[in-house]
C-alpha cells in the first residue's frame, strides 16, 4: 500500500515537472518574439529617422536638382562638389553616375 501510495506521489510530481517545463520553455519563446519584434521595429524606426534627417539637412545645405530623379524616382540633391547623390531608406548618400539619373515625368 505504501508502495503504491509513493509511486501516485512520484507521477503526480513528475507531471508537474513537465507541465512546468512545458509552461516555461514556451514562455521563452514568446518573450524572444516579443524581443525580436522589438528590436526590429526599433530598427526600422531608426532608418526612417535617419533617412528624413539626412533628406532635411540635404534640402538645407545642397541643391536640388531640379527635373531630375533618381533611379527609382528619388529626389537628386547636388553637393558643393557638384556630385549627385539620393538618400536612401537606410539615410544614407549613395553618389549617382550620369547613366543613372534620368528625367522627370511631366
Amino acid at each position: 500500500m505504501n508502495t503504491i501510495k509513493n509511486i501516485r506521489t512520484l507521477l503526480f510530481a513528475a507531471a508537474i515537472g513537465i507541465a512546468g517545463t512545458l509552461i516555461t520553455s514556451n514562455t521563452y519563446a514568446q518573450v524572444d518574439t516579443v524581443i525580436k519584434k522589438v528590436g526590429n521595429t526599433g530598427k526600422k524606426v531608426g532608418h526612417k529617422t535617419a533617412s528624413v534627417a539626412v533628406k532635411g539637412a540635404s534640402k538645407i545645405t545642397d541643391k536640388t536638382y531640379k527635373g531630375k530623379q533618381g533611379p527609382n524616382g528619388e529626389t537628386v540633391y547636388i553637393d558643393k562638389m557638384d556630385r549627385k547623390y539620393i538618400v536612401d531608406d537606410k539615410g544614407k548618400k549613395v553618389y549617382l553616375k550620369k547613366s543613372e539619373i534620368s528625367d522627370k515625368p511631366e
